[in-house]
């Protein structure tokens, strides 16, 4: 029997009842220019066909029980699975736009003071307005190769496993793992960065509860994280109102304002009230990183992003859905 070769990264995904989306990210593995890749992928309890359809690739499924989740706990049982000294951490609900993805996003590793990497997320004709506001917000079209904020997300990011080793993700938080490990390396001294060119579309189908959800297990993460951030009913109100009539801003300017103005008022109402409910009722509004998360995006008109040189992976047919993103001149409801 012949040795394998090893891995120049482990991918390890997380799922839970994917079976719609978890074909495609794996289409769009095998198509990346990085080879040998170890997939790992951590199911905890799916009743769908997505372990099934994972079989059908090269991938070592390993599983957890639904009461034992947490997204902490789900990423260090595949990382202890990884083979590669470089652990790529990817949503079962994202797919790689472009073949050289994994080459981008590995490539802030030549430098040894990066802990982190993590790349660009767009959505997709389904997503809604105000969350193409959000991720435009958060990964912008310019890539930082030192980053010291610890700023990031594990829907399309890469670690180094030596780190891990010292630290481990925190199983208890009800979510921003990310955030506190990179927290904690930042302290340690090192850098993050973000790779523009290392980009996924990120599929968010939620129903206006799992949207609340989300904001709400998030703000409870990070008051866990960091206990002086607070968030008053005041915050609440003032940033739901910027947040709307920034995003109507630029609804005008794509032409969609009619078409999607009841649905940004919904979902920046279930954004900022799931945040309020999250949060404790006292004390200031404070930090960089609440600025990211929370504030507008404000007015400044979207540039038209140039396009790559790089040839698009050709997704399969029931696997492709075209990336839309407000500045391009489109309709992002499709």
């Amino acid at each position: 029997m012949n040795e394998r070769a090893a891995p120049r990264c482990s991918i390890v995904i997380r799922a839970y009842n994917e079976e719609k989306h978890i074909g495609r990210l794996l289409t769009g593995i095998l198509q990346q220019t990085v080879h040998p890749v170890e997939i790992i992928l951590v199911d905890s309890g799916s009743t769908d066909a997505t372990v099934a359809i994972a079989s059908r690739y090269p991938v070592q499924v390993v599983s957890i029980q639904p009461d034992e989740f947490t997204f902490g706990r789900s990423l260090n049982y595949g990382i202890q699975q990884a083979q590669g000294e470089l652990v790529v951490i990817v949503s079962a609900h994202v797919y790689p736009v472009y073949p050289d993805w994994l080459e981008e996003l590995l490539r802030p590793f030549g430098d040894p003071q990066i802990a982190l990497a993590y790349g660009k997320q767009r959505g997709n004709a389904t997503t809604k307005f105000s969350e193409h506001m959000q991720f435009a917000k958060m990964f912008p079209e310019e890539s930082i190769p030192r980053q010291k904020r610890p700023l990031c997300n594990n829907a399309n990011a890469a670690i180094r496993r030596v780190l891990w080793q010292q630290r481990s993700y925190d199983e208890d938080l009800a979510g921003l793992e990310d955030l506190e490990w990179a927290s904690w390396a930042t302290a340690q001294g090192y850098y993050l960065a973000y790779a523009a060119e290392a980009e996924v579309i990120h599929v968010h189908q939620e129903t206006p509860r799992q949207i609340y959800n989300r904001y709400r297990r998030e703000a409870m993460a990070l008051k866990n994280i960091r206990p002086h951030e607070h968030f008053h009913l005041w915050d609440f109100i003032r940033l739901y109102v910027s947040n709307i009539l920034s995003d109507c801003w630029h609804a005008v300017g794509e032409r969609v304002l009619l078409r999607e103005f009841m649905g940004i008022l919904k979902f920046r109402f279930l954004q900022f009230w799931g945040t309020y409910r999250g949060f404790a009722l006292s004390g200031p509004l404070t930090g960089q990183l609440k600025q990211i998360f929370y504030y507008p995006l404000g007015i400044k008109s979207l540039r038209a992003v140039p396009r790559r040189k790089v040839k698009p992976i050709n997704y399969p047919a029931g696997h492709a859905e075209e990336l839309i993103f407000p500045g391009e001149g489109a309709d992002p409801e499709g």
